[in-house]
């Protein structure tokens, strides 16, 4: 089951408090102060594992505790200090406050480690209070209470390029000529219910990944549809590439659904909508579909002088020249971006 986002309270462990104690060997008279100190409350760290591809292990157990550490002891015995608690997530994770929606944290990297919550320091023994005029101090420091917050932990992919487009215009099958991912083919809407990863090789010298994401439909923005719970998933990616059926099915227009397609990008993340796009003209196999990409292609360069690139998934037909289009795309965009503290929680729509 593909889980991208969840809600999870943390709790770090508290400190242990220190002891107070008093030396009672029979040959040291006078005795003296020998309360140890607190051993420190445990960590909860988060841990980009690249080995991992879904949040699924957090829907069920939404909380958790680290362990306090051990009060102080008597003998000058310090108590132990309290082992951390490692959570492992998919590499592409961002940890935002559950209450404010400000991002704390960004996994872009396998490996990474972040501390959510550290765990309170241990108190002081009363040793450690003895001074010349106070010989005997009968008091001790109590431990620190460990930090705890509610976070929403939201899964990112990491693709080079995203496909995005309405139901239909041929993302799955696209997606399975150009790598070796196999998603479900239908001719339904919402065939495609969770995104799908592929590497796509460029004539043997380099590869990148591709990202197949659920359909868009118009009003995506305001969570209509699928293709709002997933449109997160293309806002690591480098270059959008719009597919638009030039099909005729269902009679749709191809210059209106790239307008609508841009306006929900838009409309959803000003950033997203920023980014290189290469817009693909699908279906070409599809009689009287060459004559809908003209008139595509007009209108682009109408608007703003971008390319159209034809493609027929089925046959085979403008693959080649897609994937090198894709290529010099990702050449020209960059390295990705780390998500901003800036972007609103509002703006990922309902989970």
């Amino acid at each position: 089951m593909f889980i991208d986002e969840v809600t999870v309270y943390l709790k770090a462990g508290d400190g242990g408090s220190g002891a107070v104690a008093f030396r009672r060997e029979k040959y040291v008279p006078r005795g003296g102060p020998s309360g140890g100190d607190g051993g420190h409350g445990g960590s909860i760290v988060l841990v980009a594992d690249e080995g991992r591809t879904t949040l699924l292990e957090y829907r069920y157990k939404k909380e958790f505790r680290a362990p306090a550490g051990e009060h102080g002891l008597g003998h000058d015995r310090n108590g132990h200090g309290a082992e951390d608690i490692e959570l492992q997530v998919p590499v592409g994770t961002v940890v935002r406050d559950a209450a404010t929606g400000a991002v704390l944290f960004d996994l872009a990297r396998a490996g990474e480690r972040v501390v959510l919550t550290k765990g309170g320091r241990g108190g002081l023994g009363n040793m450690n209070f003895a001074t010349s005029t106070r010989q005997a101090p009968k008091f001790a420091q109590e431990g620190e209470a460990g930090e705890e917050k509610t976070v929403r932990l939201e899964l990112r992919l990491l693709a080079d390029v995203g496909l995005v487009g309405f139901p239909n215009a041929g993302k799955s099958t696209l997606i399975s000529r150009l790598s070796a991912a196999r998603p479900k083919i239908a001719s339904y809407p919402f065939t495609t219910l969770v995104p799908n990863l592929g590497v796509v090789d460029v004539r043997g010298e380099r590869s990148f990944v591709l990202a197949d994401i659920p359909g868009l439909v118009e009003g995506a923005h305001r969570g209509l549809g699928l293709g709002h719970r997933f449109l997160r998933h293309v806002s690591r990616c480098r270059v959008l590439a719009l597919l638009v059926d030039c099909s005729g099915e269902e009679g749709r227009d191809p210059a209106s659904d790239l307008a609508i397609i841009r306006r929900e990008l838009e409309l959803y993340s000003p950033e997203l909508a920023a980014k290189t796009q290469l817009v693909v003209a699908t279906k070409l196999d599809v009689p009287d579909a060459g004559g809908r990409a003209d008139a595509l292609a007009h209108a682009l360069d109408s608007t703003d002088g971008s390319g159209l690139l034809r493609i027929s998934a089925v046959t085979g037909e403008g693959l080649p020249a897609l994937v090198d289009a894709m290529a010099r795309a990702l050449d020209a965009a960059g390295p990705p971006q780390p998500v901003q503290e800036s972007e609103s929680a509002g703006a990922e729509g309902p989970g």
